[in-house]
C-alpha cells in the first residue's frame, strides 16, 4: 500500500489513531516488561551475593571455633 504523503501515512486511511495507539501500547508494555525484568534480575543477584557472603562468614566462623 502506497501513500501519497506523510500525512496520509500517519492517518492510515482513517484508522491512524487505532494503529498508532496499538503500536504505542505494545512498545509501552515491552518497555515496562524489560525494565521490570532488569530490576528484578539486579535484585536477585544482590540477594544471591548477600547469601554467599553470609555463608562464607559462617564457614569462616566455624573454622575458627573448631
Amino acid at each position: 500500500m502506497q501513500f501519497e504523503s506523510f500525512a496520509e501515512f500517519i492517518n492510515m486511511g482513517g484508522y491512524g489513531f487505532y494503529v498508532w495507539l496499538s503500536y504505542g501500547v505494545t512498545f509501552g508494555c515491552l518497555a515496562t516488561l524489560i525494565t521490570l525484568s532488569v530490576r528484578k534480575k539486579r535484585k536477585v543477584l544482590i540477594e544471591i551475593a548477600k547469601k554467599m557472603t553470609r555463608e562464607q562468614r559462617l564457614k569462616e566462623n566455624r573454622g575458627t571455633k573448631s
